[in-house]
């Protein structure tokens, strides 16, 4: 297929069969900052494309906006393009208490408290990440001795909701890692499309932490986080060239 694709404006063959998706565009640009001869393709609405050279592997890298509409957008044109593997580097909210800011959460799976994946399957339907780039991503982090966590995340459509500390007590309770827009809606989508996909989130608000603060210590680039989404660059970056 040689047509550009409408919404990330890049066609196949500009497009190589191994991804890393994230939320923000200048995220990017940051992960671009890892890569060899990076080269922007388009950058329109909330998608920014980029592809570049890891370690002698071509590596696409795309920005999704937030939420799960826009991901699953993504993941689509992408898909159409021929990507085989994506994985997403992410931020989350941790929901429990001994995850630090900057620190890793690696998802197996992801409970789907989001409506985007809803369009395409029954929610009985789970949201499960690929077991080698997951697995990958582990190994990585345990070579390299960075502080992560495994397990089941939540993914849901707003965090300004009338009820959210209840919300998040209520899946405290039940053992999930931490809360993000995304991986839920991906997981789901890519294993309906025959994808390989996982997950790496850096934590950059604690359990219980006001989330404008959160967020606004984010923002303002703190170093425990920073390094930490540097961490789960490299990670992405070591699982997708295994």
């Amino acid at each position: 297929m040689s047509e550009k694709q409408p919404h990330i404006l890049v066609s196949a063959a500009e497009v190589s069969e191994r991804v890393i998706v994230c939320g923000e565009p200048n995220r990017v640009n940051r992960i671009a900052a890892h890569l060899s001869e990076p080269q922007l393709l388009a950058d329109n609405r909330e998608y920014r494309v980029m592809k570049g050279l890891y370690n002698g592997v071509t590596i696409t890298l795309c920005s999704t906006g937030i939420g799960a509409p826009s991901a699953m957008i993504a993941l689509e044109e992408l898909h159409q393009c021929g990507v085989r593997q994506m994985v997403r580097v992410g931020s989350a909210g941790a929901l429990q208490p001994e995850i630090e800011l900057g620190e890793l959460i690696i998802a197996e799976a992801a409970v789907r408290d989001e409506g985007g994946s809803k369009a395409y399957v029954d929610a009985a339907y789970p949201a499960v990440g690929d077991r080698e780039l997951t697995q990958a991503l582990v190994q990585y982090c345990r070579d390299a001795g960075v502080p992560h966590h495994c397990g089941v995340v939540r993914s849901h459509d707003s965090f300004y909701t009338d009820d959210e500390a209840r919300l998040c007590d209520y899946w405290h309770g039940k053992g999930v890692l931490g809360a993000d827009m995304e991986t839920a809606a991906l997981m789901t989508l890519g294993r309906l499309r025959g994808m390989a996909v996982a997950a790496v989130l850096t934590n950059v608000v604690r359990y219980q932490q006001d989330v404008k603060a959160g967020v606004a210590d984010y923002v303002a680039a703190d170093e425990a986080m920073a390094e930490g989404e540097a961490r789960a660059i490299r990670a992405a970056l070591a699982a997708l060239t295994r």
